[in-house]
């Protein structure tokens, strides 16, 4: 290798090792505002250009103008029901800290132990020992709560400076998204067709993921938030809520709160309600699960729901909440890079009709 390529190659590896790692810390909010961008990018297509009439004057909308009316329209219709969300789980762990008498447990533990026949002295030093280890416990609890307030301090501080990179990065990549993506195609060393045919799979990929477990997901969460309610069961609201994130697991996840619920109705002595909701869970929610998630996935990219399970739980594990979208559409992604680039070098290891044997 001649010495100014090699000298090359090693500053490319270094300025990118270390651009790796100045990115790192933002990857997710990166990664989070370019898969916003691509959601959002045919309502900027469509908005950009656009005559409008203002008194009798005609305005031609700019592209940055509609890139930041869409950023300011994403944002909001991203974070209010975020917000929202946060507000109902909030106020659903107050009322139930708030029921959480200390009082009523020890009332609770005293019948218990009446019920195991233990006498009156053993039953008063189990309460005071009982007593003691709860108040013990509130202390320890105030002093955890104050440390884990003193750390929220600091990462709130990182992500309020994350949320304002995935802003200005939402609106450059709307502005600017096209010439990035040429960009790329003109330093990556591909074919044409093949980088046409790779982005056009990337897109049909990402978006059958978005559209099958975004729908799906809400769809399981609302349906069985009604089930819930017209039940009687309390907090449905909350539970709606846990069951629109767990619908994001494949095939179990509508069950890790649907199937407590129908033990805990059974145990508290409603086993109509416990048949009727089991009922619901396996002819609405199960078949909405099943089917609709297939239909939409395999019209679209064809990925297996396995893949779609280990994508989720990777993506919670590596990017936080974020990683729910994040690590189906990059295992996606990646499903389709591997597919484009197996079938350009098949066709071009394929030896032509025309060649002729040596």
């Amino acid at each position: 290798m001649d010495l100014r390529v090699g000298f090359m190659v090693f500053l490319v590896a270094l300025l990118g090792g270390v651009g790796a790692l100045v990115v790192l810390p933002l990857l997710q909010y990166l990664l989070a505002a370019a898969l916003l961008a691509f959601v959002l990018y045919p309502l900027h297509e469509a908005l950009a250009h656009r005559t409008v009439a203002v008194r009798g004057t005609t305005i031609t909308i700019s592209p940055r103008i509609s890139a930041a009316a869409v950023t300011v329209f994403g944002i909001v219709a991203t974070v209010l029901p975020l917000l929202g969300l946060s507000l109902v789980v909030l106020q659903t762990v107050l009322s139930f800290v708030d029921d959480l008498d200390d009082m009523a447990l020890t009332e609770i533990v005293r019948d218990a132990l009446y019920d195991l026949g233990l006498d009156d002295t053993t039953i008063a030093e189990l309460e005071t020992y009982l007593t003691t280890e709860i108040d013990g416990f509130l202390e320890r609890s105030a002093e955890l709560v104050l440390q884990e307030m003193l750390g929220l301090l600091n990462t709130s501080f990182q992500i309020a400076l994350g949320l304002l990179v995935l802003v200005f990065l939402l609106y450059y990549f709307l502005v600017d998204g096209h010439r990035l993506i040429g960009w790329i195609g003109s330093v990556a060393p591909i074919q044409d067709d093949a980088r046409e045919e790779l982005v056009s799979e990337i897109e049909d990929v990402t978006w059958a993921v978005l559209m099958s477990h975004v729908l799906v997901a809400f769809a399981e969460g609302v349906l069985g938030g009604i089930g819930l309610y017209l039940l009687g069961v309390p907090n449905a609201a909350f539970w709606t809520i846990i069951m629109i994130v767990v619908s994001f697991l494949p095939a179990i996840g509508i069950w890790l709160v649907w199937a407590p619920v129908v033990g805990y109705l059974f145990l508290i002595g409603e086993p109509v309600s416990a048949t009727l909701l089991l009922a619901y869970g396996i002819t609405v929610l199960s078949v909405v699960d099943n089917y609709l998630r297939a239909i939409l996935v395999d019209m679209g990219s064809g990925v297996h729901p396995g893949t779609v399970l280990v994508g989720v739980i990777g993506g919670l594990y590596l990017f936080g909440f974020l990683g729910l979208l994040l690590g189906p559409v990059l295992l996606a992604t990646f499903k389709a890079v591997v597919e484009v680039f197996s079938e350009v070098y098949e066709v071009r290891d394929e030896p032509s009709e025309d060649a002729s044997p040596p």
